[in-house]
């Protein structure tokens, strides 16, 4: 059935040829109870603007997530990921999708300094559009996830914006690089200054009791992303220092298709959009135990 429905979604992607993958993705999620505003200002830059996805019916206790996408910190734009602020607003969660600024332009750490004020701005901002800034949690795919884990573990980016990694209630990373020295990716070289990639520049250096709980998701068999050294030494750290994580593999995606099975042609790759809401709402009401979960789908 699973291979069945992914055929039915490919099928429906091929009649859109004249887009993008990602826009047609867009184009087959409907903004079915949800709402958005979208270029919003969160900084002086070109690429400081930020969209906002609102559950239909969304009060002031919706939690929050600001979603990072990927692209080797060189590619990308917000408006290719609507699909996954719609999954995610239809949950009752809102979502805020920023673009920052890529290389050439910058490189490592600068960012990161983006990330951190389209949060902080969140944070100051976001009761206005029925979010919850106490509920606030950072999430990312692949490049994003990387921003998102940096901002989460290192206090240094938050902190510059007057504000402490534990402002968040959680963070949620998709096949995210985590331990990449030496780098191999010759696109990513430059961006953390290849050969000398300084070491602070890696998330598995960052970890330190307490520290927030978090959900890794990765594909099993990522050829991108090693997953055992990316997602799962991760997962080994936080747990080591007694942080809770929750640690899931799915076996029928790949490194972009599990962001992109979060679309709603494709939730039946994998069930990405509801573990990503599950953690959210069950963090928002509660802290999470002490402990931890490893799980292959």
């Amino acid at each position: 059935m699973k291979w069945l429905a992914f055929g039915a979604g490919i099928v429906a992607l091929g009649s859109l040829v004249a887009c993008s993958p990602l826009t047609a993705l867009n184009a087959l999620s409907p903004a079915i109870g949800s709402d958005s505003n979208v270029d919003i200002a969160y900084g002086p830059g070109a690429r400081n603007k930020l969209d906002i996805y609102r559950p239909a019916k969304a009060s002031a206790a919706s939690p929050v997530v600001v979603f990072f996408y990927g692209g080797n910190w060189s590619t990308g734009q917000r408006r290719d990921y609507a699909f996954v602020g719609r999954a995610l607003a239809a949950r009752g969660i809102v979502v805020v999708i920023p673009d920052y600024r890529l290389y050439p332009e910058v490189r490592y750490p600068d960012f990161l300094d983006d990330s951190a004020q389209a949060v902080a701005w969140t944070a100051r901002q976001i009761a206005t559009y029925g979010g919850d800034p106490a509920r606030l949690f950072v999430m990312g795919h692949s490049a994003g996830a990387y921003n998102a884990s940096m901002l989460a573990l290192d206090p240094r980016w938050l902190g510059k914006q007057g504000m402490a990694p534990s402002a968040l209630t959680g963070w949620i990373g998709l096949a995210g690089p985590y331990d990449f020295i030496p780098i191999v990716n010759p696109t990513a070289r430059p961006v953390f200054h290849y050969p000398n990639t300084p070491t602070d520049s890696q998330p598995v250096n960052h970890v330190s009791g307490p520290a927030l709980p978090a959900l890794l998701i990765a594909a099993r068999n990522d050829k991108l992303v090693n997953p055992v050294r990316n997602t799962g030494g991760l997962a080994n750290r936080l747990r080591a220092a007694g942080v809770p994580v929750e640690e899931i593999y799915y076996d029928g995606v790949s490194h972009t298709t599990l962001v992109a099975s979060m679309a709603a042609p494709l939730r039946t790759l994998a069930p990405t959009v509801d573990a990503v809401a599950r953690f959210v709402q069950a963090s928002a009401k509660r802290p999470i135990d002490a402990g931890s979960t490893r799980v292959t789908q």
